[in-house]
């Protein structure tokens, strides 16, 4: 059966330096931290990738980030991919469990996350369903 969980999120992006000799230095690396309030009540981490272009609203990003907190009743930690594309304005954006990520009492989470930016609000729909 799958699950649904709402709520919002603040977020802070911070721009990291290129790493010396590792890949392309046109290519954006940040860090990302985040606090979910909710149905999902916790924190993350993890690290963005992105390429802007010289077509105005395109780009791309992916990034991963490591959850750790309760969702509803269950308490864990779970990774979440994102994958994003900006095609001259029109938004696509992917943001899937990682895999097997779950731990503790999230052993077996599978799901999608919705992220909407509302008057400068993000909000998130995550369905869900724990196969153990």
């Amino acid at each position: 059966m799958t699950l649904l969980a709402k709520g919002s999120f603040e977020v802070k992006l911070n721009p990291q330096p290129p790493e010396s000799e590792v890949g392309d230095p046109s290519i954006g690396r940040l860090s990302i931290e985040k606090q979910f309030s909710g149905d999902l009540e916790a924190i993350s981490k993890g690290q963005m990738l992105a390429a802007g272009t010289d077509v105005e609203g395109s780009a791309g990003y992916v990034a991963i980030e490591r959850v750790n907190g309760r969702l509803k009743s269950r308490t864990g930690t779970f990774a979440l991919q994102h994958t994003g594309v900006m095609n001259r304005g029109m938004p696509q954006l992917s943001v899937t469990v990682v895999p097997d990520s779950g731990t503790g009492e999230l052993v077996g989470l599978v799901g999608t996350m919705t992220i909407e930016i509302v008057e400068g609000n993000h909000l998130y729909i995550f369905e869900y369903t724990l196969t153990q």
